[in-house]
């Protein structure tokens, strides 16, 4: 049973002809064995294929008979008694006669064989000399291609330990090709990524399916200090048969495309911040703010910490002659930094003065106009970029590697610095880092000096506005009085609106409200102007609308100005307060137990239009009554309907017994938003 099964499974075995599986499979390399008579005594089946001849037809014929042609047997002769007599081996193609009848040049290995008794025999090895030249060919073109192929070639086992490396790659990893052979893929890669690369490389040898064109980046230990970028293309190698003999991996340099691609990317960004710093920084006329959206926007695609000092002569908008080694002032305006960091710590505070010597490098950006670079920050750097000594070791431990100073400047001034660290970001400042830096610096710099002109010039005009107000006496007869000046906010210049409170003959007292169209130092002016004539006037005790009269001649004579007014006469022995109104906002009335109300008045049109009669009307005043004069900044918006306004502001009025000063500050509060954009000048009386 055990023959029957072992041949069986030969039978079996035999009708299955393996797939080849090597070299000399592919070539069919074929052996026959002669006697000393030159008769055929070993003959492969590898042989039969070769010259078609069975082992049948081959076995104990003479070979010279069988495979040469008559005009070659003496050579073969002669090649065949050589190698037996002198036991010498010969290669070379010899001309065989297959069995079809045709010759064929055929590769040969030959060699004399001994066995245990001394006879002898000769044994050739032999292939088809096309299919041996096309295969040497092939090999060749594979070894050219390998070792002068610019792109990176590597061949692994299913490891993935290195079988080949050719020069390329020797060139892009910096170890030499013979120090690959056996070593792990992790321990040459340069990538970050290396993890990523194995994963792959195990799923092309799991799966079959190649990975082309995969991206990755890192540093070359020949270039150690320039990132580099390769395309990587996986895929598996199997023989013949389909067995994985591991995985290929070719690997292409493609440093200049990324650096190309980046630097477009940057020059995208650079733009995109460029036009976002054009919407964003510059959004108000306020110095400080402008600062900090400067700060905002430079972080941290620019800079990790940044700051932004501008000179105190500067801000105070005192042109000056600047020293050119001296000494400087900065107030600090903004600080921003893009992760915690004790770099803030050695920064002045927003809103802090700080002096720096003339051996800094803020100094010396402001004096001389021009950036400062220092792309690679030292320790004898960082006393010049710090204040003192103190700051310089915050920025140490912070880890300050990369500093940039730009000088804000505008119309030709220089009114500060732009400063700029590197920490986190592992890249030092660059010559185009300088000119974002600059251009982000010089839009801002416009910006500021319109705000720095604009706070002057609304300082300037509020100090007016403020000595031209009244400074009254808080005793009246038969009144109780409070009042505010609310200016708009920075946004807006000052405008015209004032209030007056003018004690007359008998006790009496006249109450001004009025608003001057218009805002600034203009506007300010013509307020002075129109409140002086309203004091003249009230002394020659005219009937208000007479007093309305005299100010519209007045004011016709000021060009380009239209005003509102309303004039009150309250006299504490009759009670009566006699009113007239010149284009403004109705008073508000609140007595006591009784629903606030707005004074009914005859409409009339603005002082400045001319030739407009004023009415004048009688409203009794009774003990607790409060009389509430105001401008229109306090009531209109561009969002609510007047009447709505009005309304609520009758409806701050429900406790006419509340304190005068609370009412006042109840109504500004109540009323008005942080961000109105108009002046407000609110008068308050009570009849006692």
């Amino acid at each position: 049973m055990a023959v029957d099964s072992y041949r069986a499974g030969d039978d079996e075995h035999r009708a299955e002809q393996p797939r080849p599986t090597g070299l000399l499979d592919v070539l069919s390399v074929a052996a026959v064995a002669l006697d000393a008579d030159g008769r055929i005594v070993f003959w492969t089946p590898q042989a039969e294929e070769l010259f078609g001849y069975t082992s049948e037809e081959a076995l104990g014929t003479p070979a010279g008979r069988l495979l040469t042609r008559p005009e070659h047997l003496q050579a073969a002769v002669g090649l065949f008694t050589e190698v037996l007599q002198t036991g010498r081996g010969w290669a070379g193609a010899f001309p065989v006669r297959h069995k079809d009848g045709t010759s064929r040049l055929t590769e040969f290995r030959t060699m004399r064989l001994l066995d245990d008794l001394g006879d002898t025999y000769a044994l050739g090895i032999a292939a088809d000399h096309t299919l041996l030249q096309r295969v040497e060919t092939d090999l060749a073109l594979c070894e050219r291609l390998i070792n002068q192929s610019p792109i990176g070639l590597a061949l692994f086992d299913p490891d993935l330990r290195y079988l080949l490396v050719n020069p390329a790659l020797e060139r892009i990893d910096g170890i030499p090709a013979g120090d690959h052979i056996g070593r792990p893929l992790r321990e040459t890669l340069p990538f970050f990524d290396v993890d990523t690369v194995e994963s792959a490389l195990r799923q092309v040898l799991t799966t079959g399916m190649p990975l082309l064109d995969q991206y990755h980046v890192g540093r070359p230990p020949p270039d150690p200090e320039h990132e580099h970028a390769w395309s990587l293309s996986f895929y598996r190698l199997e023989d013949p048969n389909g067995r994985v003999l591991g995985a290929a991996a070719s690997v292409v340099d493609v440093t200049e495309r990324h650096r190309a691609a980046s630097e477009a990317d940057r020059a995208r960004r650079r733009l995109a911040l460029i036009a976002d710093a054009s919407t964003r920084v510059g959004t108000t006329l306020e110095v400080e703010r402008t600062a900090h959206e400067l700060a905002e926007i430079a972080t941290p695609v620019l800079a990790d910490v940044v700051a932004v000092d501008v000179l105190d002569s500067a801000l105070a908008c005192r042109r000056m002659r600047r020293p050119d080694n001296g000494p400087e002032l900065f107030r600090a305006l903004a600080l921003k930094a893009s992760h915690p960091t004790v770099a803030l710590r050695a920064a002045d505070p927003p809103g802090d003065l700080a002096a720096y010597d003339g051996d800094r490098l803020v100094t010396l950006c402001v004096h001389t106009g021009r950036p400062v670079l220092v792309p690679h920050v030292g320790a004898a750097d960082l006393p010049r970029i710090a204040r003192d000594e103190k700051g310089g070791e915050l920025l140490a431990r912070a880890g300050v590697h990369s500093y940039l100073a730009v000088p804000l400047i505008a119309h030709g001034e220089v009114l500060g610095a732009l400063d700029l660290k590197r920490t986190e970001n592992p890249v030092p400042f660059d010559e185009d880092d300088v000119v974002l830096a600059g251009e982000l610096a010089s839009r801002a710099a416009v910006a500021i000096d319109n705000a720095r002109w604009f706070q002057s010039v609304r300082n300037t005009a509020l100090t007016l506005q403020r000595s031209l107000l009244p400074d009254h006496s808080p005793h009246h007869t038969g009144l109780e009085l409070a009042s505010r000046y609310q200016p708009a906010q920075a946004t807006s210049e000052v405008g015209g609106d004032w209030y007056d409170v003018i004690p007359l003959e008998g006790d009496k007292t006249a109450l001004v409200v009025g608003d001057v169209m218009g805002n600034g130092i203009d506007a300010a002016a013509t307020m002075g102007r129109l409140r002086t004539a309203t004091c003249a006037y009230a002394d020659l005790d005219l009937d208000p609308g007479a007093v309305l009269q005299h100010l519209d001649k007045i004011t016709c004579d000021l060009e380009h100005y239209i005003v509102t007014c309303l004039y009150a006469v309250f006299d504490p022995a009759t009670r009566h307060c006699t009113v007239a109104n010149a284009g403004h906002m109705p008073p508000a009335l609140a007595r006591p137990g009784q629903n606030p109300v707005l004074l009914d008045l005859p409409p009339a049109a603005p002082l400045g239009v001319g030739g407009v009669p004023f009415e004048t009307t009688t409203v009794e005043l009774r003990p607790g009554d409060v009389l509430v004069l105001y401008t229109d900044g306090l009531v209109e918006t561009r969002q609510h309907a007047i009447d709505d306004r009005l309304n609520a502001l009758l409806g701050f009025l429900d406790e006419p017994g509340r304190p005068l000063e609370e009412t006042c500050d109840l109504l500004l509060y109540g009323l008005r938003h942080p961000d109105d954009h108009d002046d407000v000048a609110l008068l308050v009386a009570r009849a006692l």
